[in-house]
């Protein structure tokens, strides 16, 4: 393990820190971090607010006034890591929501109440979507293979087996309170006693069954007392929310009956169950003063021992022996310094043959580890079943600021800062915790869980962690950390190549997440950088083409043919003729008739294709330049076809209305420019197409290429900017040291090289990058900006047009790339 970043609040002339308000913190697929602090002054109360930052730009923290009128005591992200529940110490619990799908905006419209009643375990109710990620088959060439959907029932089903929303929380009292969201927006609330004798519960944790039920653990802080387990059923009868409890076998912790250690460690904890979807293994910590001990239990079925004399009445054979379910220890740690806080997996690693399965040294995935702090600021990464350490991280290394070199500070006097709070990401590669002193810190933990492995090893373990963030959707940002340079293109490659093996539906699935994938990998490197560029433009072509052939609708409206969009792809495969109106003669033009008020309102994207091929071919003849935005195009024949067809479909809708084709300006007035480039866009698409081998362009094609800026004026393209993110800053493995609200200087990096077709003049025109508009340099409208890849929009549509409004309904709640979306300030360059 290694420190990535400390990220930390400037400091207040009266800034004070309370002990005694717990923390809590949460990290959400989509690398969202929600955070509480200790921090309280004169002025100023933030206990009872949360914090909310991408991991990507931590400075940029949103902080939402909760209130709460109490402390927050939980915080839980949904599975899709775009709500939020927060508790109190009073009882009120809050579901908070993304205000216009904002990163950076938060709100609140419903929740629940338990007055007066502090909340100790949250969690929302389980959808019934669980898939096993299968280390030992990391080799095998189907991803259904390596990743497989587990049997799991939801915690409650709507008509059709839909999975209904909602939360469950244990309260201090002994109470459970379950909310249901009802698809009207309407909340059913419920709550009754986990058993018939209350008693006060301090630690609590709750997990879910393959049957749809859900298991609650709880403990009232002494060791010397059992840890209960009940089982809570939950339904809906006549309108209203019913819940049913159970009582489980419970434990006594291992250290309260020897002898040696009775009264050694008097209080529990930490208490956790091992996942969300793991209601057999908890794990449980008792402590004392100034030490802990660790204790992991698994819940078994054990055969009924019977009686001699009833065996010779009845003997019992096979499967018709009595069961009991036990509760039976797998491990326990030696004593250690005192535990401060418990981080567990969210990796659902499938773990076989034995519980006790340790992997071997080529197989130590994070996802077998948890991750435990102590006070004296030390963290541990322990296999989660036998408890045997993995990796250790001190935290006496200093990290350097972002705008100054490493220096050597002296050691601060004083109680050793620990972690409070703290979370491991959905991959298990990053690890976020919340000192005692309110600074937030990014550990990585590297693949190999402290295990030396070769360069090969170590790429097939990204490789894998990176084709299941392509199949769950998850955010891939911690993966990104452990890519060096050196990495990129071979990464680049394996990913490309494993996604080739996979069947065409789904092929057609991960389409535009593996090139948003290869984006992201290839900005951790100067040598692949401008393939940044590359693969967010086609990106954007893919978006462009399937949006204008979804305006096209057949002349019958029963026509039992291929679509309109596939005809015109099948055309332009088959007839390699260079000129553009012999294509058109092919084609059902009737099929391409489109209102004159569409046509125009999307004129700015049919200018951005027109505008693409012609700064292609023009580029063409420097196509030895691999630094130079746009080069990969001229070998993709794909999405050179693609552009053949889109001119295609401009040059019919030109007829229709003149003013919707793409704007040249041309030194002659009798040449037709359309015909021109579509001519010398077939002769290099024909180079490069799947049908035929591939070859180099002829000398005629690149000679009509160089006198292309003789006949037009080549446009300027504006490429994505450069990116103020931190992950192409962290590769040197230098601790960067960041303020809260206070972006850091741009360092030079892979991100920020002046590359050919990249460099802005001060006070360049700004530009919309998904409605192609010009913005002005000093823009007036509300922006929003993608965190991962810096497209910046307009917040408001300007245009009414349904067709305009259908192509930005796809960019309403993510970004080309599948990053979220924050707001820009209007005072932002």
């Amino acid at each position: 393990m290694d420190l990535a970043y400390v990220c930390e609040w400037e400091r207040w002339p009266k800034s004070t820190h309370c002990p005694s308000v717990p923390l809590a913190c949460a990290w959400s697929c989509r690398n969202l971090i929600a955070f509480t602090t200790d921090l309280r002054n004169d002025d100023q109360d933030l206990t009872r607010m949360i914090h909310i930052l991408d991991t990507e730009h931590p400075w940029d923290v949103h902080s939402v006034s909760s209130e709460h009128s109490e402390a927050i005591t939980c915080l839980e992200w949904d599975q899709s890591g775009s709500r939020l529940l927060s508790a109190d110490a009073d009882g009120q619990i809050k579901c908070w929501s993304m205000a216009d799908h904002l990163a950076n905006s938060w709100e609140s419209h419903v929740g629940s109440l338990v007055e007066g009643d502090p909340i100790v375990a949250l969690s929302w109710l389980h959808n019934g979507v669980k898939l096993a990620l299968h280390v030992e088959k990391s080799g095998a060439s189907s991803f259904g293979e390596k990743f497989s959907r587990v049997k799991f029932s939801p915690s409650l089903t709507l008509f059709g087996g839909k999975p209904m929303e909602g939360w469950i929380a244990v309260t201090v009292s002994g109470l459970v309170t379950v909310s249901l969201l009802k698809p009207s927006g309407q909340v059913l609330t419920s709550t009754e006693s986990l058993c018939r004798l209350r008693g006060r519960v301090a630690l609590a944790d709750i997990a879910f069954t393959g049957g749809g039920n859900i298991v609650v653990a709880t403990a009232d802080g002494s060791s010397a007392s059992p840890v209960q387990f009940y089982k809570v059923c939950v339904s809906v009868v006549s309108e209203k929310c019913r819940i049913d409890t159970e009582i489980l076998p419970s434990l006594f912790m291992r250290c309260t009956t020897d002898l040696n250690r009775k009264d050694k460690f008097p209080a529990i904890t930490h208490l956790k169950f091992l996942a969300r979807d793991m209601s057999e293994q908890v794990l449980l910590c008792a402590s004392s003063q100034t030490s802990s001990i660790v204790e992991c239990w698994s819940l078994r079925k054990e055969g009924l021992p019977v009686n001699n004399v009833f065996q010779q009445i009845s003997p019992v054979v096979g499967d018709k022996q009595p069961m009991i379910l036990k509760w039976r220890i797998l491990s326990a740690t030696n004593d250690l310094d005192r535990v401060s806080a418990v981080a567990l997996p969210k990796l659902p690693i499938s773990l076989t043959n034995t519980d006790l399965k340790v992997a071997s040294d080529t197989q130590f995935y994070p996802g077998l580890g948890l991750a435990l702090a102590f006070h004296d600021g030390s963290v541990h990464i322990v296999h989660r079943l036998s408890l045997q350490s993995m990796a250790v991280f001190y935290s006496s290394a200093t990290p350097r600021s972002a705008d100054e070199p490493a220096i050597k500070r002296p050691r601060a006097s004083g109680p050793a800062v620990h972690f409070k709070a703290m979370q491991l990401s959905w991959t298990s590669l990053a690890l976020v915790g919340i000192d005692n002193h309110g600074k937030l810190s990014m550990l990585r933990i590297s693949p190999s869980m402290g295990h030396t492995l070769d360069v090969s090893l170590a790429l097939r373990h990204l490789l894998f962690l990176l084709e299941y963030c392509m199949v769950t959707g998850y955010d891939w940002w911690d993966t990104l950390l452990h890519v060096q340079p050196a990495m990129v293109q071979s990464l680049v490659e394996k990913l490309h190549e494993e996604y080739t093996r996979q069947n065409a539906a789904l092929q057609q699935v991960l389409s535009t997440r593996i090139l948003a994938m290869k984006a992201s990998l290839c900005k951790l490197s100067p040598c692949t950088v401008a393939r940044v560029c590359d693969y967010h433009a086609k990106l954007f072509l893919v978006a462009v083409s399937s949006t204008l052939k979804s305006l096209l609708r057949p002349h019958f409206l029963n026509t039992p043919d291929k679509s309109p969009g596939d005809r015109l792809t099948e055309v332009c495969s088959k007839i390699t003729d260079a000129d553009i109106d012999k294509v058109m003669i092919n084609l059902k033009t009737e099929e391409f008739v489109l209102d004159m008020n569409t046509l125009q309102a999307l004129q700015q994207l049919l200018q951005w294709v027109g505008d693409f091929v012609l700064y292609l071919l023009a580029s063409l003849p420097n196509q030895g330049s691999p630094l130079r935005p746009g080069h990969s195009f001229l070998r993709d024949g794909p999405s050179l076809g693609l552009l053949r067809e889109l001119m295609v479909v401009i040059r019919i809708w030109g007829l229709l209305k003149p003013s919707c084709l793409p704007v040249y300006t041309a030194t002659s007035d009798t040449q037709d420019s359309m015909s021109l480039l579509f001519r010398l866009l077939t002769k290099l698409w024909i180079c490069c197409r799947d049908e035929g081998p591939t070859s180099e362009p002829d000398e005629a094609l690149v000679d009509e290429c160089c006198l292309l800026p003789s006949q037009l004026l080549i446009p300027s393209l504006d490429w994505l900017p450069v990116s103020d993110g931190l992950v192409s800053r962290l590769q040197p493995k230098q601790p960067l040291r960041l303020h809260f609200g206070k972006a850091p200087p741009l360092p030079t990096s892979a991100g920020a090289l002046p590359l050919d077709g990249l460099i802005r003049a001060p006070g360049q025109p700004k530009v919309d990058h998904l409605r192609r508009l010009h913005l002005g340099a000093f823009p007036t409208e509300e922006r929003k900006a993608c965190a991962r890849c810096g497209c910046v929009t307009m917040l408001r549509s300007p245009n009414k047009t349904t067709a305009v409004k259908q192509w930005e309904q796809r960019w309403i709640k993510n970004c080309l790339c599948g990053g979220l979306w924050r707001r820009v300030p209007l005072s932002c360059p």
